[in-house]
């Protein structure tokens, strides 16, 4: 197995763009109040109440998230801080809908003013540059395209940070040494900061690296990671027999051969055949991948039909 036969990285070597170390690291108030406080430019002041792999859903068959790291200030400040190591295409999208469902999950019911709504705030922490203009910092809020000077004071922000900056001129020293510290995430890069912030994080993850407990669980979440993929291609496996074997029945059915007749060539059971053919029939516009699905549901109301989608 490909990721069996892969070495695992050693917790030691970790870095902060790795989500289970900066997962385990904000799990410490103090090390999430230290980041909060470079990334604000002021002193952050949290709560206890720190939240790692918040998970959030509005609604129970609609689709849930897990946030990284949730945690709300003294003065009732929201914040998400997310580490992103890989590009996706849909992060922006993600962002909106990060903050969507945590605006829902901040009104208690029966509220009657949206006013009650926290001022909140969405960070990605990305070793890219998400919009490409070499910037370290990109913070939106919303304001008039019609009047720019005009901003819609929702209490919504969203920061986007870039390890590979090049606006020096434009951030605090602070937050550049801190974007060098999560990609090297070393004791000579945390003294080399000159930052109290920056040494009080380190410590942290000094701490999490050395800890019994943090190691146990990142063997448990690496073969938990392995058992999912493995899982994940084994279903694909199955699915692309099952539509290949669909691929022959239509292509036989267009020969006008009978399903007794199919089934023979194919050596599948009759039962199995009558479906697919039923299915062919009724979507005659539909391809082999919609064919195998509505087999799918088919087969789940019907159990005793034998087949290869089992």
């Amino acid at each position: 197995m490909e990721e069996q036969n892969k070495p695992i990285a050693l917790l030691k070597d970790l870095k902060l763009t790795d989500r289970f170390l900066f997962d385990e690291t904000m799990e410490d108030p103090e090390a999430h109040q230290a980041v909060l406080s470079i990334i604000m430019r002021n002193a952050v002041k949290l709560l206890p109440e720190n939240e790692v792999e918040k998970q959030l859903q509005t609604l129970p068959y609609l689709k849930s998230v897990r946030l990284d790291v949730f945690a709300m200030d003294a003065e009732e400040n929201v914040y998400n801080t997310e580490m992103q190591k890989s590009r996706k295409s849909d992060l922006q999208k993600r962002s909106r809908f990060y903050q969507s469902l945590i605006d829902s999950s901040l009104l208690p019911p029966g509220s009657i003013s949206y006013n009650l709504l926290n001022d909140s705030y969405i960070i990605m922490i990305t070793p890219f540059d998400l919009f490409g203009y070499g910037k370290y910092q990109y913070t939106f809020q919303a304001k008039c395209k019609e009047v720019p000077e005009l901003h819609l004071a929702d209490g919504a922000t969203r920061i986007f940070l870039n390890t590979k900056g090049k606006n020096a001129d434009q951030v605090s020293e602070e937050l550049i040494h801190f974007l060098k510290y999560v990609e090297n995430t070393d004791d000579e890069t945390a003294e080399e900061s000159n930052s109290e912030l920056i040494k009080k994080i380190h410590e942290c993850v000094k701490k999490v690296k050395s800890s019994e407990e943090a190691g146990v669980k990142y063997m448990q979440a690496w073969e938990e990671k392995v058992y999912e993929r493995e899982e994940g291609r084994e279903e694909g496996r199955e699915e692309g027999e099952s539509i290949r074997v669909i691929k022959l029945i239509m292509a036989k059915v267009t020969k006008n051969l009978d399903e007794k007749t199919i089934a023979e060539h194919l050596e599948e059971s009759e039962k199995f055949v009558g479906l697919v053919c039923r299915i062919i029939k009724e979507n005659p516009t539909s391809d082999a991948k919609e064919i195998w699905r509505k087999c799918n549901n088919e087969s789940n109301k019907q159990p005793d039909v034998e087949s290869v989608l089992s």
